[in-house]
């Protein structure tokens, strides 16, 4: 078994995803990676988080399909014996006017976003029950507490897994597992690297510290939670947002 604590944290090879395990990397966390498909950059990702001196396993799995996630959560145990943190930050977008949104379009962000943290929040729990410790974060969204044109589909996800955390907090509390989201709102990265300068513009102007969040500061927070230091803390939404929801 690691001597280390271990962490899970599904679609983390980009974005917000990536810097969270390297933050928990630093901080002497054993990680492990899981992705759906081979990307671009995961053997730079891989040396990065050996020049932590901890232990990593790369997790192949769908989060959308529950016996993927069940061999997934298996494999890990038998790596490092043990998981601590389970990080649930796997999700795709697939936005547009409900008028206009295919049925299909909506059912793979329910499946990945909100169906996928379930897959992999029911597979873990057995083994966080069992040792009598543990934390759930789950990646929410600012839109899922406040809503936004044009994503129906990916506020209702991300709504559901303010339900879906707040429940769970109830339930395990008494096992000493401790059960949060954090809600990020606009994030630096790929998804909006693409966005025109304008459009970047009028997002700023709607925050009030006027400007994106980084990926950084999202796995700070991330951490916190991750840590003893929010030994008290279950059942919370926290916005990273620079103020734009409150």
């Amino acid at each position: 078994m690691s001597e280390n604590k271990v962490a899970l944290i599904t679609g983390a090879t980009r974005g917000i995803g990536k810097e969270i395990a390297l933050e928990l990397a630093a901080n002497g966390f054993d990680i492990a990676v899981n992705y759906r498909s081979m990307q671009d950059g995961m053997e730079e990702l891989k040396k990065e988080i050996e020049s932590n001196n901890v232990k990593y396993e790369f997790v192949q799995a769908d989060v959308a399909d529950f016996e993927q996630c069940e061999k997934m959560v298996k494999e890990t145990i038998e790596k490092f014996g043990k998981i601590d943190v389970l990080v649930n930050n796997a999700g795709i977008t697939k936005d547009g006017l409900i008028m206009r949104m295919k049925k299909e379009d909506f059912q793979a962000v329910i499946d990945i976003n909100l169906t996928g943290t379930f897959n992999v929040t029911r597979n873990v729990i057995p083994y966080m029950i069992k040792q009598k410790a543990g934390r759930i974060i789950n990646l929410s969204s600012v839109v899922g507490v406040a809503g936004n044109a044009g994503q129906t589909n990916y506020s209702a996800s991300k709504a559901g897994v303010i339900g879906f955390t707040k429940s769970l907090a109830k339930e395990v509390a008494s096992r000493n597992i401790l059960v949060n989201a954090i809600a990020p709102g606009f994030i630096d990265t790929d998804m909006t690297k693409v966005l025109s300068d304008n459009v970047k513009e009028g997002i700023n102007a709607q925050i009030p510290l006027r400007r994106m969040g980084t990926p950084n500061e999202v796995a700070k927070v991330v951490k916190f939670l991750s840590s003893e230091d929010s030994s008290y803390i279950t059942g919370q939404v926290i916005n990273i947002d620079g103020g734009m929801v409150m």
